[in-house]
């Protein structure tokens, strides 16, 4: 009998598409409801489903997030309010997602698409380039908003700037985010997730809930024996942790 986790955030869409999946698909067992990030991936490392039903936009980590981190192990259906143009990545069908509200319709027909999926699973590549794509669409920053080029931190009162490409990493400091150059720091006045919108995805990567890291300034990513990934950063000593959710990006090691 397959299995499925279904995480979204608010209670109403949740009961709602467990409501509409007992019709769709009697035979499929939801195991588990989550009402974030963590708890989903907790749950799908602990029940193993064949599907997992992810909110895009939860709190802690995200639904690609937990996609990410539990690739390959687990078909994954997005469910997401957001136009069609900011999920166009998964019409080649590797994935499949469900625009709020969801109709009887769009849902007979990605079931359809899993149960083949069950039988006949998609290459891992296809999957790995689908979720590279969204991750790049749905970064906040893009659709036109200008990339930040300075950072200006006051300490006392001297105020010090720094060029966004000196900046090795960021890292969240509760109210406050460090900012890591080779030979300096200092903290500044704004939140991780409000940087984040002006920096390119593509140059900073997030390895990390709350930490951001340069992806030329990686000298090498280390496995210990558990899994666990940390970076060694160019010109500095600190040590980074990778979180779970993120160590897709080293999958290669």
């Amino acid at each position: 009998m397959p299995s499925a986790v279904i995480a979204d955030d608010e209670d109403l869409p949740r009961s709602e598409l467990r409501r509409m999946l007992a019709v769709a698909w009697p035979e499929l067992e939801i195991i588990a409801e989550c009402e974030h990030g963590t708890q989903a991936l907790e749950a799908l490392h602990a029940q193993q489903p064949d599907v997992a039903f992810l909110d895009i936009r939860m709190p802690g980590l995200s639904g690609i997030d937990v996609a990410n981190a539990a690739k390959g192990k687990v078909l994954a259906v997005f469910t997401t309010a957001y136009d069609q143009h900011a999920v166009a990545a998964f019409e080649a069908g590797a994935i499949d997602y469900l625009l709020k509200p969801v109709s009887a319709h769009r849902l007979a027909e990605a079931v359809a698409r899993l149960r083949q999926r069950l039988v006949e699973p998609a290459p891992l590549t296809d999957m790995a380039r689908l979720m590279a794509e969204l991750d790049r669409r749905l970064r906040p920053g893009e659709g036109g908003t200008e990339r930040l080029r300075w950072i200006s931190a006051s300490i006392g009162d001297v105020i010090k700037l720094f060029p966004i490409e000196k900046v090795l990493f960021f890292e969240s400091d509760e109210k406050y985010t460090r900012v890591v150059t080779a030979d300096d720091e200092a903290h500044v006045r704004k939140p991780l997730k409000e940087l984040i919108a002006g920096l390119d995805p593509e140059v900073f990567w997030q390895v990390h809930r709350g930490t951001l890291v340069r992806a030329d300034a990686i000298a090498r990513a280390r496995r210990d024996e558990l899994g666990r990934i940390t970076l060694e950063i160019r010109d500095r000593s600190e040590r980074l942790k990778v979180s779970q959710a993120y160590a897709w990006r080293f999958k290669a090691m």
